[in-house]
């Protein structure tokens, strides 16, 4: 359920670094671009001031047009499929030029402009050649403004450094993003094709020797048949056998295909938990040699069910689980806690609720407590632990131990 719910917040959102999916998604990041733009207001107001001629209002008028359009272009277009590395050159060295001519013919009121010619080096640029390319943008607008405004200059210098290298590091969280994403992909891509192999290997090891046999043993029934009928009586009774033990086989290992195992359950929870805005406190991936594989099931199923009532029932903030280890005058046990600060639960776990997970645990040895605190609620799981070296018993209480 978690996992749907993360799918469809995917689907809601415009992922980073990818290019848009429809047109919500176009308008939505020429939105997010496009609210930068509100800092031109400067170059706006000098040309409504009506300071200018007309020559100088027509011409102002497009060269801003002319610049937002190349901007737009080169910026928008680096989030999706970007421009070949001269264009983006090209293009950036058209915007420095634009916005220095607009600056000496129209005035210091146009120095604002190298904000965007800087952001534009920051988001599109390698990260060496925009580390090179900011400082050369603050330094041609610092020339630029020794023939018009010193001051005005001397107030930028530093807003265009800043904001063109705060673009540099956001443009490499997307660039770190995509790899990132790529490299899940990959992996989950390796771990499906690993799970089929090892699926093969064990069905091959499973019922190839089997199926061999009752091959074997059907066609000497079928010679035996018309002359020996009771040597091939016998041949069938020996494929059933086979067969019998085959079919036990295949469920015991089907039954360890499902089995969940305690790490990865503690890897979900921290998932799931996570992604419902749950601030959550796990153990580390937990050393299990010790630990039958019936209990680490058992427990597993818990930590399950009382992850997914955290997240779909309690409401809660806070949630922390722990897993330790105990010695009890029942011998040495595992025991899972998960303890959270929400309503209490809805009186029960969902699916199997807290009757299915006491019998789980009964059946492997162990015992289950649950129930409500002061604030939230509280479940602790308790399953053998493989009999250990004898510890000396010197008092009453339990001995606890980080697992």
């Amino acid at each position: 359920m978690t996992e749907d719910r993360d799918c469809e917040r995917d689907d809601r959102l415009i992922t980073i670094g990818q290019s848009p999916r429809d047109r919500r998604e176009v308008l939505r990041k020429v939105v997010w671009i496009g609210v930068w733009l509100l800092f031109l207001s400067s170059p706006v107001h000098d040309l409504a001031a009506g300071d200018h001629g007309a020559a100088g209002r027509v011409g102002g008028w497009t060269g801003l047009a002319v610049f937002v359009a190349a901007y737009l272009a080169l910026v928008f277009r680096n989030w999706g499929r970007p421009f070949r590395r001269r264009t983006v050159v090209g293009l950036i060295v058209f915007l420095g030029a634009l916005a220095a001519l607009l600056c000496l013919t129209l005035g210091p009121a146009w120095l604002g402009l190298f904000c965007y010619v800087s952001v534009a080096c920051g988001a599109t640029l390698p990260v060496r050649a925009a580390y090179a390319a900011i400082p050369a943008t603050a330094a041609v607008m610092v020339l630029t403004g020794l023939r018009t405004d010193v001051a005005e200059a001397r107030n930028l210098v530093l807003l265009v450094l800043l904001i063109g290298f705060a673009m540099v590091g956001v443009s490499q969280l997307v660039r770190t993003t995509v790899e990132l994403r790529e490299a899940r992909a990959t992996v989950a891509q390796l771990a499906a094709n690993e799970e089929r192999l090892r699926l093969a290997r064990d069905l091959h090891d499973l019922l190839g020797h089997s199926l061999s046999l009752i091959t074997l043993k059907s066609e000497l029934a079928g010679r035996m048949l018309p002359g020996r009928p009771d040597k091939a009586a016998q041949q069938v009774a020996d494929i059933e056998q086979v067969s019998r033990q085959a079919l036990v086989d295949v469920r015991e290992a089907v039954t360890g295909y499902r089995r969940p195992r305690l790490a990865a359950e503690l890897a979900g929870a921290r998932v799931a938990l996570t992604a419902a805005g749950v601030e959550a406190r796990l153990p580390a991936e937990p050393d299990l040699g010790d630990v039958p594989e019936e209990s680490e099931s058992a427990l597993a199923w818990a930590l399950r069910e009382a992850v997914t009532n955290v997240v779909r029932h309690s409401g809660a903030r806070h949630c922390a689980v722990e897993l330790v280890r105990r010695e009890t005058l029942d011998g040495p046990v595992l025991e899972l806690s998960v303890e959270d600060d929400g309503q209490g639960g809805a009186g029960g776990l969902p699916g199997n609720g807290l009757t299915g997970l006491s019998e789980r645990l009964q059946k492997a040895g162990g015992m289950l407590e649950a129930g409500r605190l002061k604030r939230g609620f509280r479940l602790v799981a308790r399953a053998p632990r493989a009999a250990a070296a004898r510890v000396p018993q010197g008092g009453g209480g339990d001995v606890g131990s980080p697992a």
